[in-house]
């Protein structure tokens, strides 16, 4: 049970505890940074809180457990935003189906995905079935923002604060499953998500080309610039990753060359240009020379 699942080990391990003791809560609450694995924890706890056997995890051989696996639990369900929110309606759909009680285990369990995205209309919907829930059900909200959420949620739920994932094990899993060798800067990217480490790791070439254009700068023709960072140009739908990039690597050498520091201010400049539809190409020309000017 959660052995593919890196980091928070102390809260793996209570939440097999309370499935070993027959502890299992309510309502979970279950707080952090987004890719680190909230989601995946909380699919596993289900499947355990689910499985027809007596054990602290899953067997994977019960009836419960093979139609977890293929998606086709009907005592499990998973509520995501529809856009950007939690509307009440969905809320109101889960209530109709939650005083039903199970149909192959002894338990239902409820996971609220991105749960501090609900309005509070439905928050205070929730709030009805958190402070009366049949014994039966299990209700596990994920989110990233604790205050997101009402304090009435809040004192109702268990609350886990997830950690994020440590760069040395990052670094690891990386490596043996994708076989790839991650600089220090790119880890500082990732800032601890695995799930955003996974997601780069395919632009790990152009990470690279833009780390060694950065580094050496001082050194690089303005024109030659441009071109080695040609990829800034044609990466619109990543750029502010990018520029969040850029600037992690200037903050480094700021550490050894303050002239850096205002360079990390240009680029920040820039993120506000583009978010405010500023002309993208005159943006990116205009950060390029301005840095390497402050620099060079």
């Amino acid at each position: 049970m959660f052995q593919n699942i890196l980091g928070n080990r102390k809260i793996k391990e209570a939440l097999q505890e309370t499935i070993k003791n027959d502890k299992v809560s309510h309502s979970y609450l279950f707080i952090g940074q987004s890719g680190i694995g909230k989601k995946l924890i909380a699919e596993e706890f289900a499947k355990a809180i689910l499985c027809l056997n007596d054990n602290n995890k899953y067997c994977n051989n019960c009836k419960s457990c093979l139609e977890f696996e293929g998606k086709n639990n009907p005592d499990f369900f998973i509520i995501e935003p529809d856009g950007n929110v939690i509307k009440i309606e969905q809320i109101r759909n889960m209530q109709k189906g939650i005083q039903e009680k199970p149909i192959i285990s002894s338990k239902k369990v409820y996971i609220i995905n991105d749960a501090d995205k609900m309005k509070k209309e439905a928050q205070n919907a929730l709030l009805k079935t958190l402070e009366e829930p049949p014994d039966f059900v299990t209700i596990i909200l994920i989110g990233e923002n604790e205050n997101a959420f009402l304090p009435t949620i809040r004192s109702r739920c268990m609350i886990l604060h997830f950690n994020s994932i440590s760069n040395s094990d990052m670094k690891k899993y990386l490596q043996e499953n994708y076989d790839i060798n991650v600089t220090s800067n790119m880890l500082d990217v990732f800032q601890g998500s695995i799930g955003k480490a996974i997601e780069l790791k395919d632009k790990q070439e152009e990470y690279l080309i833009i780390e060694q254009a950065i580094e050496n700068i001082e050194k690089e023709d303005l024109i030659d610039l441009v071109k080695k960072l040609e990829i800034l140009y044609t990466s619109k739908d990543e750029i502010l990753d990018m520029l969040d990039y850029i600037n992690i690597i200037l903050l480094r050498k700021s550490k050894e060359n303050v002239k850096y520091t205002n360079c990390i201010e240009i680029v920040e400049n820039t993120k506000r240009r583009i978010a405010q539809n500023a002309n993208y190409d005159m943006s990116i020309d205009n950060m390029l020379f301005n840095i390497w000017e402050e620099v060079v």
